[in-house]
């Protein structure tokens, strides 16, 4: 299988220019300079950038100067540390994977469409020089199943669109159920050979977002053991997260078998045999666990996670760097954190 090489381990910059208050002073303060220095100085390649429109356009779409000088500071931090950088549109007008922030229309909406087009255009044009260091993810996860064909059709525009600024740019592309591994099927065959397929991992989905207010349905006081049988995960997954399947289970396991990385690697296996049918490489843009999971739990599971994303060769970027409910640089991972970045 193809791999993105420059972009194998990373971490995202979740929080900083992407679901914040689009304040001067977050911009300023939530991530500096030492921030770039020590994500180097824990072995990563590369960074995942997220933002949101607001950062560079206003309501009417009018471009934003001072927006752009902080992707390009990223860029000028990147390159003074060794580091890489894929840069993320998180939020579109029109269309963001969080319902609470009250954008919709995008699928529906041409005009919103063709907007979104020319904003990737003016970023390619501002951007595209940096192929050597900084790749382009479209848009972060698609949500609805429905939207699947009119997001193909989107995406396949956009990248051509952008490659007339932007010949050679590694662009990512990633589907509906919000960046699932389901989804890879039903992505359009790769326009050139810098396009990589891009999904998200929070498996199992009811020991990363244990607790998770955001969740509908889930009781912010449940907690769940790392290791516990296939039976019990799908019990507490119908309890907790009514409608949400359960896990997929490799051949020979049963309701008594105890969670372990067996698990990962059948989960990213569909992940891989797409991957060699379409001759394309793999990115895992975000996987990782919530705070709710004890430190202990978190580390066996970045253990087995992390470990089936280096044997299948797919480059990945853990979520995320501070806070965001999912920090590695918080606190409570002091006594894990070593070990993790071991992995």
């Amino acid at each position: 299988m193809k791999t993105f090489d420059g972009f194998m381990r990373g971490v995202n910059l979740g929080g900083w220019l992407s679901q914040c208050d689009h304040t001067k002073e977050r911009y300023d303060t939530f991530i500096t300079e030492k921030d770039f220095e020590v994500i180097k100085g824990w072995g990563m390649d590369h960074v995942r950038v997220p933002i949101d429109y607001e950062l560079i356009q206003d309501k009417a779409g009018n471009y934003l100067e001072s927006g752009f000088g902080y992707i390009d500071k990223a860029i000028a931090f990147c390159s003074k540390y060794g580091l890489n950088m894929v840069l993320d549109v998180h939020k579109t007008y029109g269309f963001s994977f969080d319902e609470g922030y009250n954008e919709s229309g995008f699928f529906d909406d041409k005009a919103l469409q063709e907007r979104f087009i020319r904003m990737w255009e003016e970023l390619a044009g501002r951007y595209g020089k940096y192929s050597d260091r900084v790749a382009f993810e479209l848009l972060n996860e698609v949500t609805a199943k429905e939207y699947s064909d009119r997001w193909n059709a989107v995406s396949t525009d956009c990248i051509r669109r952008i490659r007339k600024l932007a010949p050679v740019t590694k662009i990512l592309l990633g589907g509906y159920y919000n960046n699932s591994i389901d989804a890879l099927c039903d992505l359009p065959a790769p326009l050139d050979e810098n396009v990589i397929y891009n999904f998200h991992c929070y498996d199992p989905f009811i020991f990363t977002h244990q607790g998770a207010y955001w969740v509908r349905g889930m009781d912010t006081s449940f907690r769940m053991p790392l290791h516990a049988t296939y039976g019990e995960y799908d019990r507490k997954t119908r309890e907790n997260v009514p409608g949400f399947p359960g896990l997929k289970r490799p051949a020979g396991v049963d309701d008594d078998t105890i969670l372990g990385t067996e698990y990962f690697e059948n989960t990213l296996a569909t992940a891989v045999r797409i991957a060699e049918e379409r001759n394309v490489a793999l990115y895992c843009g975000e996987f990782g666990t919530i705070e709710n999971a004890t430190p202990e739990d978190t580390l066996e599971w970045y253990k087995m996670m992390v470990s089936s994303l280096n044997k299948f060769g797919i480059a990945h970027a853990a979520w995320s760097y501070r806070e965001m409910n999912f920090g590695l640089a918080d606190a409570r991972l002091d006594s894990v954190r070593a070990e993790i970045l071991k992995i």
